[in-house]
């Protein structure tokens, strides 16, 4: 831990159908960490606050698991580089986004081993069974397991939800 931005997307990616702007998000803007660990370098230093309180919350479930269980709640402000600063420091060497590109933002894990934010983390390298409500245990994603994720804002009287993603992992194909 932390594992980073960047990392991963390439095993599995779902996306919501769910748009959000950032004109919805503007109530839920927080001041971010300290970030002195790393520091942080100068062109990527921002005065403005530029983190989201954003509730994210991860099932697994098992291949005829009757349910899913919970097995992460954690927050986008757990987040160590604000989204501004993962955009900047991704085209600082020239790559090239454009309107509609998609930027993922690596793990999200909280402080407490209940808001770890991949499985790798959750198991802690697999030397720590995730127990499940149907009674098995994950260290690592099986096939034909599928995850389920959400996220939401939530205000004094209203909810801005992010829909829910769902993802199977499908085992390989053997042909």
């Amino acid at each position: 831990m932390p594992l980073g931005p960047f990392c991963a997307k390439n095993f599995g990616t779902t996306v919501s159908p769910w748009v959000v702007t950032l004109e919805a998000l503007e109530p839920f803007l927080i001041p971010g960490p300290a970030q002195d660990d790393p520091p942080v370098l100068e062109y990527l230093r921002d005065p403005e606050p530029g983190f989201y309180d954003i509730a994210l919350e991860v099932q697994l479930q098992p291949e005829g698991a009757a349910e899913p269980t919970t097995i992460s709640r954690s927050n986008a402000k757990n987040l160590y580089w604000s989204m501004k600063q993962q955009l900047t420091h991704h085209t600082s060497t020239g790559c090239n986004m454009q309107p509609g590109d998609l930027l993922g933002s690596g793990t999200i894990s909280g402080p407490t081993p209940d808001s770890l934010g991949s499985m790798l983390e959750l198991s802690w390298r697999g030397e720590r069974p995730v127990k499940l409500a149907d009674g098995q245990e994950r260290k690592f994603l099986a096939d034909n397991d599928t995850v389920i994720m959400t996220g939401y804002c939530q205000g004094p009287d209203y909810r801005i939800g992010f829909g829910t993603c769902v993802g199977k992992v499908l085992p390989p194909i053997t042909e």
